[in-house]
């Protein structure tokens, strides 16, 4: 099968990209920036110049195509606006699959995202939802709750460092799951009947609050945490400054999402039809307990190994003599 991967350099696309070409599809990769998106090549995927928000650019790119995997979303640094991406971009990329009579398109949303009329993405993601469900087109939704790997700079190096590790309001407990699982998903759904006009929650084996988060970091690091809680009004407040600058809409809609991570509220759901109809076993997906059980492996024996080194240094610079003491010695 050949796939158009939209978003193929972010967090996720990258490995549902990786996924899909160790399972032997053609895969083929919209991108804004093909020195950025170097490595996919050096992977095996063929890269495509172009971009979400201008439709040429998509229609140009989905020739051949036989299904489309959008991984997309806007970055909280971006000139474009959530609205252009993540609404007006995904709603023109919809519609050029149409057109091209595509016969398959994964659209990845976010759970609970009927819940939150009053943040942006969560209502666009909804509004996204529906708009694909009156499309024709046989899709098929994977809703997330949030990534493992955002984990890492958020509390993993924090701790480690012995920086800040910041909380806001009521901790929401949130069940994370690795990319690559997810990325699993995302491909085994394209082989699937049973998964065409559905939509199924994709998320990790238990829901973690940022406190039972910080537990194990602390755990794991054998350090302290400094755990610092923002008062939700200062960050409504600078929401809301952010605003009357159009260079802060993006990052002001982002705040919004902390809305959703301090309402208190768990962001998961079951998943037993989800892995009856997909065919995989809940063993099979890494747990959060785990996949920090690994990175601090690493970090920490990385850190052993630098120590060493250091210390072999000052060993070997203490035991050099200097010339001028040796002769004077003589």
């Amino acid at each position: 099968m050949k796939i158009l991967i939209i978003g193929a350099t972010g967090t996720l696309g990258r490995q549902v990209v990786r996924r899909a070409i160790d399972e032997g599809h053609e895969v083929r990769c919209l991108v804004r920036s093909r020195k950025r998106a170097a490595f996919l090549k050096e992977w095996g995927a063929e890269l495509a110049g172009g971009d979400l928000c201008y439709p040429e650019t998509v229609a140009e790119a989905l020739v051949g195509v036989d299904a489309v995997i959008d991984a997309a979303t806007a970055r909280a640094t971006d000139s474009l606006s959530i609205r252009q991406v993540d609404w007006e971009g995904k709603v023109a990329l919809i519609q050029a699959v149409q057109a091209a009579n595509i016969s398959r398109f994964i659209f990845f949303s976010i759970l609970n995202a009927d819940k939150y009329p009053d943040v942006p993405l969560m209502e666009i993601k909804r509004c996204t939802e529906l708009f694909l469900a009156e499309s024709g087109i046989n899709y098929t939704v994977l809703q997330l709750a949030g990534f493992m790997q955002g984990l890492i700079g958020q509390y993993g190096i924090p701790v480690l460092e012995g920086q800040p590790v910041w909380v806001t309001g009521e901790s929401s407990p949130i069940a994370y799951m690795d990319t690559q699982d997810i990325a699993k998903f995302a491909i085994r759904a394209l082989e699937i009947p049973e998964t065409e006009k559905r939509t199924f929650p994709v998320v990790g084996t238990r829901a973690w609050s940022a406190e039972e988060i910080i537990a194990v970091c602390e755990r794991l690091s054998r350090k302290t945490a400094r755990v610092t809680r923002m008062p939700m009004g200062l960050l409504r407040f600078m929401r809301r400054t952010l605003r009357f600058f159009q260079w802060g809409w993006n990052v002001s809609d982002r705040l919004a999402f902390t809305e959703v991570l301090a309402s208190g509220k768990p962001l998961t759901a079951p998943m037993e039809e989800t892995y009856q109809v997909f065919g995989f076993e809940i063993g099979d997906t890494t747990t959060l307990e785990s996949y920090l059980e690994e990175y601090f492996s690493r970090i920490m024996k990385k850190l052993k190994e630098i120590d060493y080194e250091k210390n072999k240094a000052k060993e070997k610079k203490k035991n050099k003599r200097s010339p001028f003491k040796k002769a004077n010695s003589q």
